[in-house]
């Protein structure tokens, strides 16, 4: 299958540029968030508490999680359900942050995605893609642009719907997190040895976008 792995550091704009890419080529965008929140509703469901790991741990591994497209949208399945109007309330994200850290169920939604990857042209985007999830993927890209650049991004999105805020902290915010997301213990963001850097610190959405296009037609 032709898969494309686009990673990097939160705000580089990847999970908009992965969509302009599978819709253009005619992909699945796959939206791991989405299926980190299918899992979190099943441990819902399920009774599951965010405190209990084991729990969890155990629970993970009976669930089924795939996305399709049809008529043009996105639709996340558990179990065999369409669970797009449940996934995106308060109590599923809350849970969704507290099990998303443990490593089997990490472990089981990347088996879950590669197994959805076997079976269809996907765009997948994330911090692992290239490195964990897709290693053998057609084009990996590995999507950055200076702090800078992407706190302006934050700032110009906050501004715009009326939030107070101030540059240096959004700044001093993302330098934070690249350097968790670079150092934590399971899959740390690193630029796969075979990807292709792409700096969009001086381009539009659109033009990182064709860019990828590009280089995929390129390979293939």
């Amino acid at each position: 299958m032709g898969n494309i792995a686009i990673d990097g550091p939160a705000g580089a704009g990847k999970s908009t540029i992965a969509k302009m890419v599978a819709k253009d080529l005619g992909f699945v965008y796959v939206d791991t968030g989405a299926m980190y929140r299918a899992m979190a509703l099943y441990m819902l469901n399920n009774g599951v508490s965010a405190d209990d790991a084991e729990k969890i741990s155990a629970t993970c591994q009976s669930a089924d999680i795939t996305i399709k497209y049809e008529n043009n949208e996105q639709v996340v399945y558990l179990n065999g359900e369409n669970v797009n109007g449940k996934i995106r309330t308060e109590e599923v994200g809350n849970m969704a942050s507290a099990s998303s850290v443990n490593g089997d169920v990490r472990k089981k939604l990347v088996e879950l995605q590669q197994k959805l990857a076997k079976t269809t042209d996907v765009v997948m985007d994330g911090r692992d893609i290239g490195t964990v999830v897709l290693p053998d993927a057609s084009l990996k890209v590995y999507l950055t642009a200076s702090s800078k650049v992407r706190a302006e991004r934050r700032f110009k999105e906050l501004t715009a719907k009326g939030v107070e805020c101030d540059i240096n902290v959004i700044e001093q915010d993302i330098i934070d997190r690249d350097y968790r997301d670079m150092h934590r213990e399971n899959s740390p963001l690193m630029q796969a040895e075979d990807a292709v850097l792409v700096d969009s610190s001086d381009m539009t959405i659109q033009e990182v976008a064709d860019k990828i296009i590009q280089l995929y037609k390129e390979r293939n």
